[in-house]
């Protein structure tokens, strides 16, 4: 009689961004494990908390996906070219990517139009208008506030 030997131990599926083993589901766009938890998020807290959510609003490749552009989100002329360089850079490079832009673009740092201070589109709160983006200082000044 054969003797049983015993099954190895299945690996468990983990959320690619977080490493969390419960409550997954597949993203639409690459098809990678993701937290299923978008449902957590309170609406406009603007918390980073979801990774789910975190992949489909700030990446590339879900808004390539979304898009319905053909091929990978990584050499689309179309994402390129519709999304202003450094918001494709950090689109493409931020942690919640699970595969991030190998060669991303070179840019300039983007300047407040009033006060000349660097902005970091992605991150800092800042305004756009007719003489271009203005940072929140200058914003709150042109408010009166």
């Amino acid at each position: 009689m054969p003797r049983d030997t015993p099954k190895p131990p299945r690996e468990k599926h983990r959320c690619g961004l977080c490493g969390k083993t419960r409550n997954l589901t597949k993203t639409e766009c690459c098809g990678n494990w993701i937290c299923d938890d978008e449902g957590k998020y309170a609406m406009s807290s603007y918390t980073h908390s979801s990774c789910r959510r975190n992949h489909a609003h700030h990446t590339l490749c879900a808004s390539h996906h979304a898009e319905g552009h053909p091929g990978s989100w990584k050499d689309c002329k179309k994402c390129r070219e519709s999304t202003e360089t450094e918001m494709y850079v950090w689109y493409g490079t931020n942690e919640y990517n699970f595969e991030k832009l190998a060669n991303p673009p070179a840019y300039e740092p983007t300047q407040c139009a009033q006060c000349g201070r660097v902005i970091r589109l992605a991150i800092e709160t800042h305004s756009f208008g007719h003489d271009g983006y203005v940072c929140a200082k200058c914003t709150e000044k042109g408010l009166g506030k």
